[in-house]
């Protein structure tokens, strides 16, 4: 075999050298060479001319640079490597004093001092290191010391290689074996021998590590350092045997060369040399931290695995999807943003009760941090002598998010800390559950795995051939637990009728969870540990939400999961395939950073990047006229000005952003407009439609669903009412002419923060009220009964009582209605109840949420409250409410005022008018304000048609003073309806009103002073008097023909 090789054909005859490789495809040489004498390739060369292939002079071709270390001078090699130096040292001898001998020690040396300089053991070679490509193998490299190789950026590099030690054992033993020990105390030690390499390299580490171990095994590197052993203890055998063989002995002249006086000095490069500062110095880990969750519009973080991906805001809300399907339950709503997957904290002795993050308890913590990193979420803060950390991650091996909240006891007294965690859970596509989320929740089925202390949810199929999915959620405590495991699939035993995700009834008062399984109507899962700390003491609860295509595959992956090790392999995973990720997409760090902040903007709408109103009230399209551009409007959009050709970096950020997106599951269409004038050439166009064809080809092969599309537009081949068309729809207009994509996202002046909510004065019971009559009701059912000859239902509730689930008044006319809650809650529309909602209907029969309310303020006192028993209640008054046929009346009497609400619609007009009267019973002047909010839909969903209301104030009669209107216009139509007008007006209450709504449809508010009980006018002197007044409020829709395809003017109605 050894005669049989035949390195001929490899040898340039020209240049006297061996070239690096042969061209199959041309039968050329490759045109580089090994031309350096400091190479592993000498190895060849002294076979080569040992069996006659190639002549002697060969040997004296190769380069004989040296460059100075210490007192002496060691030749120099490419990359500086200990292989290069060492690996023919294998089998070839050095003789003493020898120019090849004294290279060897002196390059040893070099090493040993270059790891000292670092802080790190020594031994730098060619190895893999800390990073991997899709099929997350280890990537391989060269890496050596600055100073000895002649290739740059060796000093931004930090890898180790322990079989570099071993072939330096050859050489210095003693030295070896004490960096054997170091290795060994760094991790480089596994069950089969070392590690392949110790990677320092900062930005390969993950954040709060020094070093990341390359667990790998090279069958190469291990057999090299079986035999730099052997020689080492053997007495160099291996060599013995090589020179045993008579052709190499008559060659062994040539390794006799001594190192010359006049020779070539290649002096290393002062930058390299002396970049060698520590290692965590080099780059510093890129996150985004935020110190406060009240920002206007909530920084949000987007982690995935490529199938399940979870969306975390700096106030700890959020959704998780699986796929296409939504595993819990969001909502786009940038003011409250309190949905998501939640932890409850809360002290057994004293109460007191916070939350991991900042939602959804919302209390205040004394401090706050944020941290957003490319592989995982971490918010931290402090309550008292309580700290607590939560950590997110998404699994990479599974379909599966890890949430690990650690809690440490900063005080002097042992406490014990209840953890609860909470999240609706959906298994549907979420537009399906947005539609009709209680008519979805129906088919959710929830059992309890006792054996693994595991929730399992499912949905039922509604259609043969509908694939299952199933649902685990498993916790995990570290640390002294107290109790046993508790547990909750029903979000009504969990809450309690009429109460929010800010006060449940379970974690406010204490009260055990249920231990509820089964076909619950409202489904969640909570779990429930408890835990003891005592002073100083630190415990570790970690929650795990993972999807399965079967009941098995759950319960495999819960048994798996309900092991607290299992965090930290899911973290060092999710940080790998980060940076797998962002290499395989050639996205830097910063560049990532920039794609999560763009993100937010489109999640939830902000008005940095979105056109001016004068841009949006132009608009008269809907998203039907995108669809002849092929865009659906159905998901959000980027949109893009380019007019230059010097300009199209931003839309190369960009196509790398929309990848990044779909990598992260974020459905998104970029739209490139050229907005360059025409010409015959076309360039940009063309330069523009050859980089998405770049992008995209290489998207294919990510292996994810697609999800948005990038679409080219040429600027003069649409129309204007088009080009404001797409202004109106994107979420986020980017124009190239204002500089980068991080001068435009970054630097935008940002909305103002949010007010920090400020506790709400609790009212003091006011034996001067008069409470009203109870009503004698027949069928009294202890909450309701019948009363004025079965024409009106009355339901009275006191202290502590809530009716089991609403009970709503439906009234409308033929073109208009609204419904009404027994706690004042409802929604408003007008033709169809469903296309067409003015107000929003929450779809809740536990918490009834209210989209439209009247609030009162006491101006002296602060005090807050109104008619209904949503959204502000007071036990200590009842409220009785009346629903008749055609109307809904409300009464409460509290601080010495009682309050009568009447609503109800005409029958032909398209109004809904609210009537609130007051009456003071205090005996003393009352300032007060009365504020009617709204929050508008005008259509089927709020969050879809908030971003393209537009509002205009503008005075009410011309004959009345006292009424003020905000017009409302919102530019973007689907279905039945043309954009809508919707006028608003705000009118006073006593002397000082302040009447808002947001929004759009027509409100007409007005304040009636000085009249009596039937709207007359009052003497001067009873006027002066403030025992009674009247507010009335009257909403209306725009008349039923502006709402229809039809072009006709509309029909003006008398007495309107």
């Amino acid at each position: 075999m050894f005669d049989a090789m035949d390195f001929g054909f490899l040898f340039d005859p020209t240049r006297k050298l061996f070239s690096i490789g042969y061209r199959v495809s041309d039968n050329s040489l490759d045109p580089s060479s090994y031309d350096l004498l400091a190479s592993e390739a000498r190895l060849t060369s002294f076979i080569a001319i040992a069996k006659g292939d190639v002549p002697s002079t060969h040997w004296f071709h190769l380069g004989r640079a040296l460059t100075p270390v210490d007192r002496g001078s060691a030749l120099v090699s490419w990359s500086g490597s200990m292989f290069e130096y060492l690996m023919p040292a294998l089998v070839m001898r050095s003789p003493s004093g020898s120019l090849l001998g004294q290279t060897y020690h002196l390059i040893v040396r070099r090493q040993r001092k270059y790891g000292t300089e670092r802080g790190v053991p020594w031994g730098v070679s060619e190895s893999a290191y800390n990073a991997r490509d899709l099929e997350l193998t280890y990537q391989y490299s060269n890496f050596g010391v600055p100073g000895l190789g002649l290739k740059r950026g060796l000093s931004e590099d930090v890898v180790v290689a322990p079989y570099a030690t071993a072939l330096a054992a050859m050489i210095d033993p003693e030295a070896a074996a004490q960096n054997f020990v170091r290795l060994t105390e760094a991790g480089a030690s596994g069950r089969y021998g070392f590690y392949e390499a110790l990677d320092y390299t900062a930005t390969r580490v993950p954040e709060d590590q020094r070093v990341a171990v390359v667990r790998a095994y090279m069958a190469h590197h291990q057999g090299m350092s079986l035999v730099a052993l052997a020689n080492v203890l053997h007495e160099g055998v291996m060599r013995g045997r090589f020179h045993a063989e008579p052709r190499m002995q008559a060659t062994e002249l040539l390794l006799q060369e001594r190192t010359p006086r006049d020779v070539l000095v290649a002096r290393p490069r002062v930058e390299e040399v002396r970049a060698v500062a520590n290692v965590r110095d080099l780059v510093p880990p890129v996150l985004r931290r935020f110190t406060s969750p009240h920002d206007a519009t909530p920084g949000i973080h987007l982690l995935s695995n490529g199938r399940y991906v979870v969306m975390v805001t700096t106030a700890g809300s959020g959704y998780s999807h699986w796929r296409d399907l939504a595993v819990t339950r969001w909502r786009e709503d940038r003011t409250r943003d309190a949905w998501g997957t939640y932890v409850f904290l809360r002290d057994a002795h004293s109460g007191q009760v916070w939350s991991a993050a900042y939602q959804p308890s919302g209390v205040e913590p004394d401090s706050y941090e944020v941290a957003f990193s490319e592989d995982h979420v971490e918010i931290r803060r402090r309550d008292g002598a309580i700290a607590t950390t939560l950590e997110v991650v998404v699994s990479p091996e599974h379909d599966a998010e890890v949430r690990r909240v650690s809690i440490t006891n900063l005080g002097l007294r042992t406490r014990e800390i209840e953890l609860t965690s909470y999240a609706e859970i959906v298994l549907a596509p979420p537009a399906a559950d947005a539609a009709h989320p209680a008519f979805s929740n129906l088919f959710v089925q929830t059992e309890f795995a006792p054996e693994l202390g595991a929730l399992l949810a499912t949905r039922r199929p509604r259609s043969h051939g509908e694939p299952q999915v199933w649902a685990a959620h498993v916790v995990v405590a570290e640390g002294e637990t107290v109790g046993e495991l508790q547990y909750e699939t029903d979000r009504a035993r969990f809450l309690g009728r009429g109460r929010g995700i800010r006060t449940p009834m379970s974690v406010i008062d204490g009260h055990p969870l249920s231990n509820t399984v089964g076909a619950v109507l409202d489904p969640i899962v909570s779990l429930r540990r408890r835990v003891r700390l005592a002073p100083g003491a630190s415990a570790r609860v970690t929650f795990s939400t993972l999807i399965a295509p079967s009941r098995d595959e759950a319960l495999a992956l819960a048994d798996e999961y309900n092991n607290p090790a299992t965090f930290e392999r899911a973290a060092t995973l999710a940080w790998t395939q980060a940076q797998v990720q962002l290499h395989h997409l050639s996205i830097d760090p910063d560049e990532a950073y920039l794609f999560q902040e763009l993100a937010s903007q489109i999640l939830y709408s902000d008005p940095t990047l979105r056109p001016s109103a004068t841009v949006l009230t132009r608009n008269t399209r809907g998203p039907s006229a995108l669809w002849r551009h092929g865009i659906s409007g159905d998901m959000p959009i980027v949109l893009v000005r380019i007019d230059e050709p010097e300009d199209q970096g931003i839309v190369r950020q960009l196509l790398r952003a929309h990848e990044y997106w779909r990598m992260k599951r974020l459905a998104v269409d970029l739209v490139i407009l050229n907005e360059q004038a025409p010409s015959y050439a076309q360039d940009l166009q063309a330069s523009l439609e050859a980089q998405l064809r770049t992008s995209q080809s290489r998207l294919r092969h990510e292996g994810h669903e697609p999800s948005g599309s990038v679409f080219i537009l040429r600027g003069d081949l649409i129309s204007a009412e088009d080009r404001i068309l797409l202004q109106t729809a994107a979420r986020a207009v980017l124009l190239s002419r204002r500089g980068t994509l991080a001068e435009q996202v970054v630097r935008q002046p940002r909305s103002e923060a949010a007010l920090v909510p400020l506790a709400r004065r609790q009212p003091a019971t006011n034996s001067l009220d008069v409470l009203p009559p109870r009503p004698d009701l027949e069928f009294f059912n202890g909450l309701g009964g019948f009363a004025a000859d079965g024409r009106e239902y009355v339901t009275i509730l006191g202290e502590g009582q809530w009716t089991p689930a609403p009970w709503i008044n439906v009234i409308a006319n033929p073109s208009f209605g609204f419904q009404v809650s027994e706690s004042g809650s409802g929604y408003t529309w007008s033709l169809n109840s469903r296309e067409n909602q003015l107000t929003p209907w929450s779809n809740d029969p536990v918490s009834d949420p209210p989209g439209e309310t009247i609030y009162v303020r006491d101006e002296d006192s602060g005090e807050l409250w109104g008619p209904t028993v949503l959204p502000i209640r007071e036990e200590a008054w009842p409220y009785i409410a009346r629903h008749g046929q055609g109307y809904s009346r409300f009464e409460h009497a509290s601080h010495g005022l009682s309050l009568h609400l009447l609503q109800f619609v005409p029958l032909e007009d398209p109004i809904k008018i609210s009537r609130l009267t007051i009456e003071n019973h205090s005996g003393r002047s009352r300032r007060l304000s009365v504020t009617a909010y709204v929050e508008w839909v005008l259509g089927v969903s709020r969050s879809a048609s908030a971003p393209f209301v537009v509002t205009e104030s503008r005075p009410g009669n011309k004959n009345d003073a006292r009424t003020q209107r905000l017009e409302q216009r919102v530019r973007w139509s689907r279905g039945l309806c043309r954009p809508r007008r919707a006028p608003n007006a705000r009118g006073r209450v006593i002397e000082r009103s302040f009447l808002a709504a947001t929004a759009p449809s027509t409100i007409l508010y007005r304040s009636n002073e000085g009249t009596d009980s039937l709207g007359r006018s009052a003497p001067a002197s009873t006027r002066a008097l403030p025992c009674r007044r009247r507010l009335s409020c009257v909403r209306a829709a725009a008349p039923r023909s502006s709402f229809s395809s039809a072009r006709q003017r509309p029909r003006r109605r008398r007495g309107r």
